[in-house]
């Protein structure tokens, strides 16, 4: 490949990599709306697209810093990166999507007012069959940012389920039902296995081991023949929405140190998670035990001198008394407790701190 062509296509390449802007693919908010930050002009060709939740932010240092710095070079191979990257599922709604929204970043970037023209022109070369659906799904995807801008404040004011509700009326109007359920299957996922969770923490008199069993049902059922490449992808956030649950909390807090550290195997081993995992998770949770038992006997201490002493001498005497618990550590707790931020008042959450 031309030396000049190289650093360009690996700009683009890091870009494309990023999450899609507008199709919310993380826990928590899947009713999060996006925002425009592109230069005030006509409607419809200012919406920029803006970091949503799980975007990458950007490096100063990365190859996507020297984007904007001059003018679009060599569309014939961007073309062909496209046809490469996105080829194979370019009539899915979803990947034409993510497509859309990265390029109008990579565009933005180049050209803040002239954009659109550009975007449009390579679509062109890269996909001429499916131009004029390319160029719908842009409009509609813009025309959907104007109208989350303009309900913005009403948005805000709503309870979450209608302001779901809310988006999801607009999104089947502009297009169309069976569209705007691909290109969001992720967030109708997403409040499907939230809803579940609901469901399950409610469960009356069922055990944590009862519980994990319908959560790993209701994954089946949300994600079918992938739920175990999911299970693998998102162990660490699918087991955090487990453990936070305040019956699994409640149920872990009453058992014995054994019979707890036992169970909070069990949902790890449940999870997928392998044996050195599992090793690693075993001692994170004794570190964690002997932190939380020294932070109570310092907390107890740190109580009895309160009553005894004020002013500069309890202060001093905490100053030793955080020295001799917390070592290396004792001038971050001492600026914790001068903001107001005691860590070891905070309530325990077994297997998560």
């Amino acid at each position: 490949m031309n030396r000049r062509k190289a650093p360009l296509l690996a700009a683009l390449a890091l870009l494309l990599a990023g999450s899609a802007l507008l199709i919310s693919k993380h826990h928590p908010a899947p009713e999060a709306a996006p925002t425009s930050s592109a230069p005030k002009a006509d409607a419809r060709t200012a919406a920029a697209p803006q970091a949503g939740p799980g975007a990458p932010a950007a490096d100063p240092d990365s190859p996507m810093a020297e984007l904007g710095r001059g003018p679009l070079r060599q569309p014939k191979d961007l073309a062909s990166y496209l046809r490469e990257r996105y080829g194979a599922r370019i009539r899915d709604p979803h990947t034409q999507m993510r497509m859309l929204e990265d390029l109008m970043r990579y565009f933005q970037k180049l050209n803040p007012t002239g954009w659109e023209a550009d975007l449009l022109a390579l679509l062109k070369q890269a996909f001429p069959e499916l131009y004029d659906e390319l160029v719908q799904r842009l409009h509609q995807r813009l025309d959907y940012e104007k109208w989350v801008k303009e309900h913005q404040a009403e948005l805000t004011q709503k309870p979450a389920a209608e302001r779901r509700a809310a988006l999801w009326d607009e999104r089947n109007r502009l297009f169309g039902k069976d569209v705007a359920e691909k290109i969001w299957a992720g967030e109708l996922r997403n409040q499907a296995v939230a809803d579940s969770l609901a469901s399950i923490d409610a469960l009356p008199n069922a055990t944590v081991g009862d519980r994990m069993a319908k959560y790993k049902e209701s994954l089946a059922k949300t994600y079918g023949a992938d739920t175990p490449a999911y299970l693998q992808a998102h162990q660490q956030d699918l087991m955090n929405r487990f453990l936070d649950l305040g019956s699994v909390q409640k149920e872990l807090g009453a058992m014995a140190p054994r019979q707890r550290s036992e169970s909070l195997r069990s949902i790890r081993e449940e999870m997928g998670l392998d044996d050195a995992a599992l090793q690693r998770w075993d001692e994170l949770d004794k570190v964690r035990d002997t932190r939380w038992e020294v932070g109570s006997q310092y907390m107890s201490e740190r109580e009895a001198l309160a009553q005894q002493y004020s002013g500069p001498e309890l202060e001093a005497r905490l100053t030793e008394l955080r020295a001799r618990y917390f070592a290396d550590e004792a001038q971050t707790i001492a600026e914790e407790e001068q903001s107001g931020f005691f860590r070891f008042t905070r309530p325990r959450q077994w297997g998560r701190n």
